[in-house]
C-alpha cells in the first residue's frame, strides 16, 4: 500500500452467495466408511456446498453482487475484479460475463486475477492502489469458486462452492485497511491443477506444512517490523480450505500468548470458522468468508454486553495462496460496519438449501462438466448459467 495518501481505504459492503443444496458430512463419513468425527472434529467440517449444473463461478459472482448492488453508486464503480482459480475459459475473464449480467457500464475496467486461493487478496490490494489514485471511485472484488478434489479423495470432505463480493471504497464502512502488510512468496508444488483437469491435484500434508510455514515467516516478520503483540488484536482471521487447517495457525500464532489473549482469540476464531464450517472450502473467498462470519457472529455473541459493537477492533488477515503466496495484513472495524453487512438474509440463505443424499451429490459432482451444450435446471432465483452455445457460454436470470 502507499503510505503517501491520507485517504482511508477499505471494504464498504460484503455480499454472499452459495448454492441452494449442500451435503452432510457426516453422510459422506458413513458412505465413505469412514468414523464421522474424523470429519466433523478432525477436520472441523459439517457441511459441504454442492453446486449444480447451473452454478458456476460468474453466475455465484453475479449473485453476491446482487446483494449489494442496491448500494452501490454506479456512477462511481470504476472497476471490476474477479479472483478465482475456477476459470470457465483460456483467455476472456469471468469478470466480463458478470459486468454484462449486472448491465454495468462499459466504462468499467474489468478483470480476473488467478494466484490460486491469493487471487481475491490481491484484486483487493490492486482495488486498494485504484482508489488511493481515485478516491472519488469505487472497485468491486469478487471471490467466486468451485472447489473440486474427486469422489473417494482425501480432499473430498473440504470441497465447497460460492461467492463473495466486497467493494472498496474511500472511508469505508466495513473495514479500513492498515499500511502494514506483510508478503512472502515461494514456488512450491503443494497444490496446482492442470489444463484439462477438472479436479485439483494436492499433496495434503505437504500443502499444510507449507500453509503453516508461510504463516509463521510473515507473522513473525510483522511482529518484528511493527512491535505489536496479540494483546493489539480483537481478532486473528485466517484462510479456511477447511476449519481445523485455521486452528492449527492460531496454535502457532499463541504459543506465548496469556490466558486472556488465548481466550479472546481463539473465540473469535470460533465465531469466524461457522461459515466456513457450513459452507466448505471456497478458495479465493475463503478468509473472506471468515471475515463475513465473525463480523455476523460475533456481533450477535457480544450483543448482551452494551451493544455488541465491534467497532474500532484491530483484526488481522491471514491469506494463502497455493504454489505459494501469502499476506499478513491487518484493518480496524469502523463505526458503520452494521451497515455493510446482511446476516439475516445469509442465516435465510443458508438455513433454506436442501439436504441432498450421498447418490444425489455423487450424480451432480460426475454430471458438474459433463454436458456443457445443454440447458440446465434453472434455480428458484437468482442468475444461471444455461450451457453453451455455439462454443459461448450462456447465462439468464431466474
Amino acid at each position: 500500500m502507499s503510505s503517501n495518501t491520507e485517504v482511508h481505504i477499505g471494504i464498504d459492503r460484503m455480499g454472499m452467495f452459495v448454492p441452494e443444496q449442500y451435503l452432510d458430512v457426516e453422510d459422506l463419513a458413513r458412505a465413505r466408511h469412514v468414523e464421522p468425527a474424523k470429519f466433523t472434529r478432525g477436520i472441523g467440517q459439517s457441511r459441504m456446498s454442492v453446486p449444480r449444473h447451473c452454478d458456476d463461478i460468474v453466475s455465484m459472482g453475479a449473485n453476491a453482487i446482487a446483494e449489494i448492488l442496491p448500494d452501490i453508486d454506479i456512477d462511481r464503480l470504476g472497476l471490476l475484479i474477479v479472483g478465482t482459480e475456477s476459470g470457465i475459459d483460456q483467455s476472456k475473464s469471468s469478470s466480463l460475463f458478470i459486468k454484462h449480467l449486472l448491465n454495468l457500464a462499459n466504462r468499467i475496467e474489468s478483470f480476473e486475477i488467478k494466484e490460486a486461493c491469493f487471487g481475491a487478496t490481491a484484486g483487493l490490494f490492486v482495488a486498494y492502489h485504484y482508489v488511493a489514485a481515485h478516491p472519488d471511485r469505487t472497485v468491486l472484488v469478487v471471490a467466486s469458486d468451485v472447489a473440486r478434489y474427486g469422489l473417494g479423495t482425501a480432499g473430498e470432505v473440504t470441497q465447497g462452492a460460492g461467492a463473495i463480493a466486497m467493494l472498496v471504497s474511500a472511508d469505508p464502512d466495513i473495514l479500513v485497511l492498515n499500511d502494514d502488510a506483510e508478503d512472502y512468496s515461494d514456488d512450491i508444488n503443494d497444490f496446482w491443477r492442470p489444463n484439462g483437469h477438472t479436479e485439483a491435484l494436492v499433496d495434503g500434508k505437504y500443502s499444510t506444512q507449507v500453509y503453516l510455514d508461510f504463516f509463521r515467516h510473515v507473522f513473525d516478520e510483522y511482529r518484528d517490523k511493527t512491535a505489536l503483540g496479540l494483546d493489539d488484536f480483537g481478532a486473528l482471521l485466517f484462510h479456511l480450505p477447511f476449519t481445523k487447517m485455521g486452528m492449527k495457525a492460531l496454535r502457532v500464532a499463541l504459543e506465548d500468548a496469556d490466558v486472556d489473549d488465548r481466550k479472546r482469540l481463539e473465540h473469535n476464531f470460533e465465531m469466524s470458522a461457522r461459515y466456513s464450517r457450513d459452507v466448505g472450502n471456497l478458495y479465493t473467498g475463503s478468509l473472506y468468508l471468515s471475515l463475513l462470519s465473525w463480523l455476523e457472529h460475533a456481533d450477535l455473541d457480544q450483543a448482551g454486553s452494551g451493544d455488541g459493537s465491534l467497532a474500532g477492533t484491530r483484526i488481522a488477515l491471514f491469506s494463502y495462496g497455493s504454489g505459494a503466496m501469502c499476506k499478513f495484513f491487518t484493518g480496524r472495524i469502523q463505526p458503520g460496519y452494521r451497515r455493510g453487512l446482511r446476516a439475516e438474509s445469509h442465516a435465510r440463505m443458508l438455513n433454506a438449501r436442501k439436504r441432498l443424499t450421498v447418490q444425489e451429490y455423487e450424480q451432480l459432482f460426475d454430471e458438474y462438466y459433463a454436458s456443457e451444450d445443454v440447458q440446465t435446471e434453472k434455480p428458484e432465483s437468482g442468475f444461471y448459467y444455461a450451457g453453451v452455445k455455439h462454443d459461448i457460454r450462456q447465462y439468464s436470470r431466474a
